[in-house]
């Protein structure tokens, strides 16, 4: 075994321990989990949200399809800086007190964004969206270290981050629905009021969690120069978001273009979502054991589906099929990058460890969906697709240059 592997390999250090914690999980804890799940759907559901409405909006505010990317540009580069800031600044702040406040602040975005007259409104709402991302994601990252026992931290944190692929299987897709029937602005009223559901479900259901962290401003540059797997997580998240979002954002008129009808877009918004919720919710028992394999299954996914998007799609089933495989391969990203960096660090670090994760993976979500502007603009949507590809190569090879270390 390599010392890259040692360095991945679960240790007492590197979970809580479980001599005054019952073996498994109570009801009352997985409720809790799911209260930080639902938190992590209604953020997600509020990044994401704009790759469905995206032509209406750029429509109804008067700015082109790649302009109107921006709305998903913004509020990643506001979360890559949220994220580190917020965890210092909150370090002696109760995580639970932490999560309701940035539930009433994404609804307080999502409100803005309703209400906005022209786009560079709509941009400055984002902006708070971007905020409450960064920080949400940073606390919420490595939690359920400390709402389950050791046992069940696998299984919980894929029901944590299963709430990325409920908002891709959900809120996309409902999202999507609502904007087509009552305006988009409707559809931001309802992750407003989604958002308010969240804190309700915080306050009742998480139980207090005092701060365990110590981190400074100079603790997270430190960590990834020791650190050699935390750089390789880093970049395996850069490859994987950056490739992934400098396509998927654009996938509405991807879609359109390749001959699909804009009424069918959300229905199949929902097939991605779908297959990325299962496959979410099947990665506790296969990251446990299999990361690597994991990652490198999840990149060919990836890479296959956007390749066949860009020239074997011309009709709904050809459609639905391709972005299944895309979906189920998205689906894997976040529990497997989050265990990657979970097992990488010490109890104390988790919180260093992911919000760094967390920087790189919005400034990827901004990188692929600034990127993606400029392509589709200047030359057509499908250009993206083969780029997205490429972008996932590295991560195959990482794996797999990981997976035959250890076996010799």
């Amino acid at each position: 075994m390599t010392a890259l592997d040692h360095s991945l390999a679960p240790s007492p250090s590197a979970l809580p321990s479980t001599d005054a914690a019952p073996e498994r999980a109570t009801p009352r804890q997985w409720l809790a989990v799911a209260a930080v799940a639902l938190g992590v759907f209604a953020v997600m559901t509020s990044e994401v949200l704009p790759v469905g409405l995206l032509t209406p909006i750029g429509s109804a505010l008067g700015v082109s399809a790649g302009t109107a990317g921006l709305m998903v540009t913004v509020p990643g580069l506001v979360a890559a800086v949220a994220a580190p800031v917020s965890i210092v600044v909150t370090r002696r702040l109760d995580r639970r007190l932490v999560l309701i406040g940035l539930a009433v602040l994404v609804a307080g975005a999502n409100i803005g964004a309703a209400t906005a007259g022209t786009f560079e409104q709509l941009l400055a709402a984002r902006v708070l969206v971007g905020l409450s991302i960064g920080a949400f994601w940073a606390v919420a990252g490595g939690i359920a270290l400390r709402l389950v026992p050791a046992r069940d931290v696998p299984r919980a944190t894929a029901a944590v981050y299963g709430g990325i692929g409920a908002a891709t299987v959900l809120g996309v897709p409902a999202g999507t629905l609502i904007g087509d029937h009552f305006g988009w602005r409707a559809a931001l009223w309802a992750l407003a009021g989604l958002a308010v559901l969240v804190m309700v479900a915080l306050t009742l259901l998480v139980p207090r969690l005092p701060s365990n962290t110590s981190v400074s401003f100079a603790s997270l540059p430190r960590l990834v120069r020791r650190n050699k797997t935390v750089r390789t997580g880093l970049a395996l998240t850069f490859f994987i978001v950056t490739g992934h979002f400098i396509a998927y954002t654009f996938i509405s008129p991807i879609l359109q273009g390749n001959g699909i009808a804009a009424s069918q877009v959300s229905l199949l918004l929902l097939a991605f979502g779908a297959a990325a919720l299962v496959a979410t919710v099947a990665s506790g028992s296969l990251i446990g054991g299999h990361l690597r394999a994991t990652l490198a299954g999840l990149g060919i996914a990836m890479a296959v589906g956007m390749a066949l998007m860009a020239f074997a799609v011309g009709d709904l089933f050809s459609a639905t099929a391709v972005l299944l495989l895309w979906g189920a391969g998205y689906g894997l990203v976040s529990p497997a990058v989050q265990t990657w960096f979970m097992k990488a660090v010490d109890p104390g670090e988790v919180e260093v460890a992911t919000s760094l994760n967390t920087v790189m993976f919005n400034l990827s979500i901004a990188a692929g969906s600034f990127a993606g502007g400029f392509v589709v603009d200047a030359t057509a949507p499908r250009g993206v697709l083969w780029i997205g590809a490429a972008l996932l190569v590295p991560v195959v090879l990482i794996a797999a240059k990981g997976m035959r270390s250890r076996r010799a």
